[in-house]
């Protein structure tokens, strides 16, 4: 029987019964694999949503098989579906309410720009009120496209620094938002 990597090793030195990494990159790839998503699903895209955690996508091979419902307990807010502006308050205070390091994915044309709902009352796009790392296009899109924004998130997680949260750029970003 073939041996079977479930994931790559990080870049490091090997031989003879030792292996050696930078703790920066153990510490992303655990990240990566062990995310908590916190579905904030409004309309169509939470039903899609939905079908990639069953059992045909199983959004549990990418270590994601955990929904947190609390924002104390999730590092990955997945904003799906029309975003009321009488909404857009409480989607601010559950992204201020993670802990950091957080990650926003905005799913469907929905939450990425308004859809089709160009009024007075839908808020166009999340991106106005937090920062947003991926975005899944589509209306609604399907679970092969979620599971491709998980795996970006993903590589985004795998290679962030240890010290961006701390960094400059990154505190002038939250400060854009006025996230303290």
């Amino acid at each position: 029987m073939a041996d079977i990597k479930m994931v790559d090793a990080p870049d490091g030195f090997e031989g003879a019964g030792f292996f050696a990494t930078s703790l920066e990159k153990v510490v992303g790839l655990a990240r990566s694999h062990s995310l908590w998503p916190l579905p904030f699903a409004t309309s169509c895209c939470g039903i899609e949503f939905m079908a990639t955690m069953g059992a045909h996508y199983d959004i549990a091979r990418f270590g994601s098989e955990r929904p947190s419902f609390s924002p104390r307990q999730a590092d990955l807010l997945m904003v799906m579906g029309t975003i009321a502006k009488k909404m857009a308050p409480i989607v601010k205070q559950v992204y201020e309410q993670m802990a950091e390091p957080r990650w926003v994915l905005a799913m469907g044309a929905c939450a990425t720009s308004g859809g089709i709902f160009d009024t007075y009352s839908v808020l166009q796009g999340i991106d106005r009120i937090i920062p947003v790392d991926v975005y899944v296009a589509g209306c609604p899109p399907r679970p092969e496209q979620v599971l491709d924004g998980l795996m970006r998130i993903q590589d985004l997680v795998k290679n962030e620094s240890l010290r961006r949260r701390n960094s400059p750029e990154y505190q002038a970003l939250l400060a854009s938002y006025n996230i303290k």
